[in-house]
């Protein structure tokens, strides 16, 4: 077992690099492109058209306040829960592509 000094790089090219490849994935880009998108918007857009909103009343409160303080903040967990549904859902078939040829890989090596 070897000791590495602190600072050397390790020898593992897999762990080289800051980070996995399958981040920077094309899916995964536009992925976080739109979804920074949506939140720039609703960020951006709700604050400049507040006061527009604030003509309108619901439940005793200007309709501005409800899109900047509550309806924001449920855009934002949704953009949360989008990312983290996607992000399974393509790493799912990302297993499930690989799956066949490391099977057929074991088939061929019981022992190994």
């Amino acid at each position: 077992m070897s000791l590495q000094q602190p600072g050397s790089r390790p020898s593992d090219p897999e762990m080289a690099g800051p980070f996995p490849p399958d981040l920077h994935d094309v899916r995964h880009l536009k992925l976080k492109a739109v979804l920074l998108l949506l939140w720039a918007l609703v960020s951006f857009g709700a604050t400049y058209f507040a006061r527009d909103l604030q003509a309108l009343v619901v439940g005793g409160w200007p309709l501005g306040y409800w899109v900047a303080a509550q309806g924001a903040v449920l855009v934002f967990i949704g953009i949360v829960v989008v990312y983290g549904w996607a992000m399974n859902r393509l790493e799912r078939g990302d297993r499930t592509a690989s799956a066949p040829s490391s099977l057929g890989n074991s088939a061929d090596h019981p022992h190994g």
